[in-house]
Formats: structure tokens, sequence, C-alpha cells
């Protein structure tokens, strides 16, 4: 995987436009769905029951909660930039989020992300990413989302 290298902010604005390194791979195990589901309280049968859903699921597996891997995609965006003046990064909300396709348990995810904008802001700046977290083998991706981050110097 590429790593983008930044001094500054100031420099990191360069890539406003422009496309960043793929993310590494992310395997979603059963324990990760497992864990999600007891952090979150969602523990609807299709995400936790594998006997279940292996018999009435349409996708004859446990599917990975949407908001899943909405999570990741921090994760996946952390290691792709370097920027050495940075004091700290914030995830600051989504303009948008859709959830094309589910992920079966099991499933490598990876994300796609280019800079859409970067505002200034007090003591820094924020960032809008575009991002697109796509499930191995399958067209559709599995979640489509504008995520904000702010960073600060």
């Amino acid at each position: 995987m590429n790593v983008l290298h930044f001094k500054d902010l100031n420099e990191f604005k360069s890539m406003i436009g422009k496309e960043l390194p793929n993310s590494e791979w992310i395997t979603v195990t059963q324990e990760m769905i497992n864990d999600f589901a007891n952090a979150t309280l969602d523990k609807q049968w299709v995400h936790i029951n594998e006997e279940r859903a292996a018999k009435e699921s349409p996708f004859k597996s446990t599917i990975a909660h949407g908001f899943m891997s909405l999570s990741l995609v921090s994760k996946m965006l952390e290691g792709l930039i370097v920027i050495d003046s940075l004091k700290m990064g914030l995830n600051y909300g989504l303009n948008s989020v859709r959830f094309p396709h589910p992920v079966p348990v099991n499933s490598r995810l990876q994300m796609i992300s280019s800079i859409k904008n970067i505002e200034d802001q007090k003591q820094g700046i924020k960032v809008t990413f575009s991002c697109a977290v796509i499930i191995e083998g399958i067209e559709k991706p599995a979640c489509v989302a504008e995520f904000l981050a702010m960073m600060f110097e």
C-alpha cells in the first residue's frame, strides 16, 4: 500500500480532487460482527445467528451491520496519509451514507477514496472524503459515504 506523506496541512491541501491510495483489505469475521452487535445492542438474527441465517436469509450466511462497514472507514483511512505537523484528527460527521450491498461474513473489504474538499478552520482544516467500501468479488459497494474529518496542527 502506498502512503502519501506531507510536511504540513498546507501541503496536504494540494490533494483536493485527487484519489487516495486504496486501503489495506480487512476480513470481516463472525467474531467482529458479534462484537459490533454487542457494542451497539443490535442483535438482529441476520447478524449473529449463523444457523438461522444459513436457512432463512437470502444471503445464506450472516451479514455485517451496515454501520459496521461505515465504522471501518476511519480505520481504512488510517495509514493512507501521514502529515508530519498533525497533532490530532477527529471524526466530524457525514454528509451522506448509503449501503448498496450487504457484507456476508468472511468478506474482504477495501476502501477506495478521494479528497472532495478541504476547508480552513480555526487551527486546522475540515476534510471531506468521498469513500466507497468495496467487497471483494461483488460489483456493488458495501458502503458509499461522504466522510468529514477535522485535522489540527
